[in-house]
């Protein structure tokens, strides 16, 4: 008898140690005797002592007012015959949340012999849950929806729209030039313009408007029939309004934006979340290539455009990779007695399917995605490789003329690369003339004038490529090493039936002679402008009219006349 007695005081001790361990509280009730015991953090989350079962409704006063009903039901299982049942509930602290837990044991008859109730405090996971949740639907830069969330309320205003044939508009957000924020300010100013920015934005969030934050600078916002483009060039307008003032930062600067936006509506565009997102940032870009703070709609035309340059970027890069571009040269002749006077290298590429595509087409898209790196470097070996292979056999006196990127140009390692392939190939650098165009230099024109000496130095022509095209033309002729001037094919087209044309011409000619510049006029094809050309004193002449872009070996034959 004495060592059950021991026994059991054994079990109780080691019991009460696990419960004073515990972060639970636990209430058991023997129904036979009557008697409540507590144990644990009881007093962690009660403030009230029990003794009867009774009492136990004194608890119920401790959660709050909307789980009252159904905690007092937890409380009592045994009212409804209940074995096992659990609830979670919320303190009236309105900070701590409750798992509860109970568990009542039956005779053979049914009746309630004992039961034990369990709270244990689930707060932390609670928090972690709710911010998971968080994370789930909202950003955390800005508090707007995130892109994940967006799409799927984008879905449920399409649906809803599909029975109620109702539109919805999508725009499609971009902060202009958010790079040079970031590069120039740092991140952290960047961090709260867009929050600042998202901050605005989420003012015309409603019940028939979302707004998101997509990454970055980019923002979304979705228009439940949006009535044609009436609301959104409302919230267009009101944008554009608000972008006519500084976003002051905590930091004490002024910060001036302005926004790109693309729109596309349902069912028009597209009849997806994803397609009709995808439509709206396609006509962004579009509108962004027009300039700062625009709008674009969607149409199927700017759609076609833009697959298409997708399709040509896919064979690009594989024909990148495989080198599959020819090299053609077109011809440049001395006006006064049609001598010879050099080449231009072109690049030329037909794709798999054997069309062949225009340089004026893939180039852009080739700087845009950094291919125009490699493919300048393969037409500087290639042009230059064959180049040399002429002059070793002709002996003849030739000019190579080779168009630079502006990507290409800026790279640090850029005269280096050059010099190397002229080192190779055993070529001068007085026989190669370096074709530039006014984008090179527009960002640094102090950078890109000491590179240009640098290359004069070397013995490299200097070519003005393209001029008349651009904004200052004039402005860049003044302090730079320039040898040759390239009067752009737009004014050569309509030189003889313009008058105005032929005045600005004339002048151009007139103007580059008396700074020493040689002239070279492109897109010659009649006779009249060979003749006019001629007339006004244009020292070389490069065209249809003389000669055709053309593969090396009828470049060979022009040498070979030449030579005998």
């Amino acid at each position: 008898m004495n060592t059950v007695c021991k026994e059991l005081s054994n079990d109780e001790k080691m019991f009460q140690m696990i419960y004073d361990m515990s972060d639970s509280a636990f209430l058991y009730y023997n129904f036979g005797e009557k008697t409540v015991k507590t144990v644990g953090s009881w007093n962690k989350f009660f403030d009230t002592g029990l003794r009867t079962s009774e009492e136990l409704k004194k608890i119920g006063h401790c959660v709050e007012e909307e789980y009252a009903p159904q905690f007092e039901e937890f409380l009592f299982p045994e009212k409804k015959g209940i074995r096992k049942g659990d609830m979670t509930v919320r303190l009236r602290d309105g900070k701590t949340w409750l798992e509860c837990e109970a568990v009542v044991i039956y005779d053979k008859k049914g009746r309630p012999k004992d039961k034990v109730l369990r709270f244990e405090d689930i707060t932390k996971f609670k928090r972690q849950h709710e911010e998971l949740i968080y994370l789930a639907y909202y950003d955390m830069l800005t508090g707007l929806y995130n892109r994940n969330y967006f799409v799927q309320l984008l879905g449920k205003f399409l649906r809803k729209a599909e029975k109620e044939e109702k539109k919805v508009g999508v725009m499609f957000v971009d902060i202009d030039d958010f790079h040079r924020i970031n590069d120039g300010l740092g991140i952290v100013v960047g961090d709260e313009v867009v929050q600042q920015y998202g901050q605005y934005l989420s003012s015309f969030g409603g019940k028939d408007v979302i707004v998101s934050h997509f990454n970055s600078d980019i923002y979304c916002l979705a228009i439940y029939d949006s009535h044609g483009t009436e609301e959104v060039e409302q919230i267009y307008r009101a944008m554009g309004k608000r972008l006519e003032k500084p976003f002051i930062l905590s930091g004490g600067q002024e910060i001036f934006i302005t926004a790109g936006i693309g729109v596309a509506s349902y069912p028009e565009a597209a009849k997806n979340a994803l397609e009709l997102i995808n439509c709206a940032e396609i006509v962004m870009l579009k509108g962004k290539a027009r300039g700062k703070g625009s709008i674009q709609y969607f149409d199927t035309a700017i759609l076609k455009d833009f697959l298409q340059d997708i399709d040509i970027e896919n064979k690009l890069k594989d024909a990148v990779f495989h080198q599959n571009f020819t090299i053609a040269f077109q011809p440049q002749y001395q006006a006064n007695n049609k001598k010879l006077r050099g080449v231009e290298a072109l690049i030329r590429w037909k794709d798999k399917e054997g069309n062949m595509i225009s340089p004026s087409v893939f180039i852009p898209i080739a700087e845009k995605n950094g291919t125009i790196i490699s493919i300048g470097s393969w037409v500087m070996e290639e042009s230059v490789r064959i180049f040399s292979g002429w002059k070793k056999k002709y002996q003849a006196s030739l000019i190579l003329a080779l168009n630079i990127s502006a990507i290409q140009y800026k790279r640090r390692d850029f005269v280096d690369s050059l010099m190397q392939v002229l080192e190779k190939y055993e070529v001068s650098p007085s026989e190669v003339e370096l074709e530039i165009t006014e984008s090179i230099l527009i960002d640094d024109l102090e950078e890109v004038k000491n590179k240009l000496l640098a290359l004069k130095e070397y013995g490299f022509k200097i070519s003005l490529d393209d001029f008349g095209t651009g904004y200052s033309s004039l402005s860049y002729l003044k302090g730079l090493p320039i040898d040759t001037l390239k009067i752009d094919k737009s004014f050569i087209d309509t030189v003889i039936s313009d008058n105005n044309t032929k005045i600005i011409t004339e002048s151009i000619i007139y103007m580059v002679k008396r700074l020493g510049y040689e002239t070279v006029a492109e897109g010659v094809e009649t006779k009249e402008q060979f003749e006019y050309l001629k007339s006004i004193e244009c020292d070389s002449i490069q065209g249809y009219f003389l000669g055709r872009p053309m593969p090396p070996d009828q470049v060979e034959m022009l040498l070979n006349e030449t030579a005998g």
